[in-house]
């Protein structure tokens, strides 16, 4: 029997938050699963960027955590992808809520995994592991991404095959997206690796960048060239420690809203 979640009186709205509704739950697999909740009309944001969303926390004041919004930017909800931590303050409560409950959002987005943090080029990739992948499925529906790259390639590294959330919707091409034109979906690539099971991919992102495989489907060379790639990494501060080690070493800079580079990884979830 789900646990209640807390009813409607024990929040308040504040400069800061607003109160939204949940309106869809779906659960990927026992670990994992996404949300849909109503969007304010004044509410903006920039594909890849993460905003607070949280229930008010057993003293009262509002418990919050950062969560990147993994719908597409004219999406009339907001979605997020989480994982399910039993321990955990919030998720061990998130992960029960049900369509029609209450939960606060963030009223200020922000991020660094965004394209103005990236220099032109011609393939933009995204490399991510578990729920990294939540930024990118919003980047990855945005027409404008599209009109800056020639090639935009999602890659996503899990450990179980029903951790691949939204497989479907890629294996497609995103099919049915009401902005994207057919080319634009024919110039989206998805490679989805499973690291401990069996699957068609097999191995870390670092596996498939060392042998190859991850360009496979590109038209363009077969390994990373830091003069026309540009890299998004968002997953586990490990493997975002790792990645942007290797990057660098093969000549890629980092960047930010400010000064845009080669590479960009989002600064607040790595601490």
């Amino acid at each position: 029997m789900n646990q209640p979640i807390i009813d409607r009186d024990q929040f308040t709205e504040s400069a800061a938050l607003s109160i939204e509704t949940i309106t869809d739950v779906h659960h990927w697999c026992e670990g994992l699963f996404s949300l849909k909740m109503t969007r304010p009309a004044s509410f903006r944001f920039r594909s890849g960027e993460f905003v607070m969303i949280g229930l008010p926390g057993d003293n009262g004041k509002p418990l919050l955590r950062a969560y990147s919004v993994a719908s597409p930017s004219y999406a009339e909800e907001l979605e997020f992808l989480s994982i399910k931590v039993q321990d955990g303050p919030l998720t061990s409560r998130l992960q029960h809520i049900q369509p029609g409950d209450p939960i606060y959002l963030g009223k200020k987005p922000t991020g660094t995994l965004v394209t103005d943090a990236l220099l032109p080029g011609k393939r933009l990739f995204m490399l991510s592991t578990g729920t990294g992948l939540a930024p990118f499925m919003s980047l990855v529906r945005d027409p404008e991404v599209y009109g800056m790259f020639e090639e935009v390639i999602v890659v996503h590294s899990v450990r179980h095959v029903a951790e691949l959330a939204y497989r479907e919707l890629l294996e497609s091409k995103l099919e049915g997206d009401p902005l994207l034109e057919d080319e634009d979906r024919a110039r989206m690539i998805y490679v989805p690796t499973v690291t401990r099971e069996d699957f068609r991919t097999t191995g870390r992102i670092q596996q498939l960048i060392d042998d190859g495989r991850l360009f496979e489907q590109s038209k363009g060379p077969k390994h990373f060239v830091p003069e026309e790639d540009r890299v998004m990494l968002c997953g586990s501060m490990a493997m975002i420690k790792d990645h942007a080690a290797d990057l660098e070493q093969r000549g890629f800079e980092e960047g930010a809203n400010n000064k845009p580079g080669q590479f960009v990884i989002e600064r607040a979830f790595v601490g």
